[in-house]
């Protein structure tokens, strides 16, 4: 079983959430954000606004999917 590596993981969501129509139904936006959400933990501090920007735009696609 191979590790997860946290900052293609972020990557790989970031190239998800610019893809037109991706991440829209409210239960994969909460998956995505409770997985970022944990690797934020394990982050290096200078790595972490890269995170947080993903979690807050994570968050209002969540507001929006009702």
């Amino acid at each position: 079983m191979n590790p997860i590596d946290p900052y293609r993981y972020l990557q790989q969501v970031s190239q998800k959430l610019a893809e037109p129509g991706a991440l829209q139904e409210r239960d994969e936006i909460e998956t995505v954000l409770d997985e970022v959400e944990y690797l934020f933990e394990v982050l290096e501090p200078e790595m972490q606004d890269g995170a947080e920007r993903l979690i807050a735009e994570l968050r209002a696609r969540l507001e929006r999917a009702g």
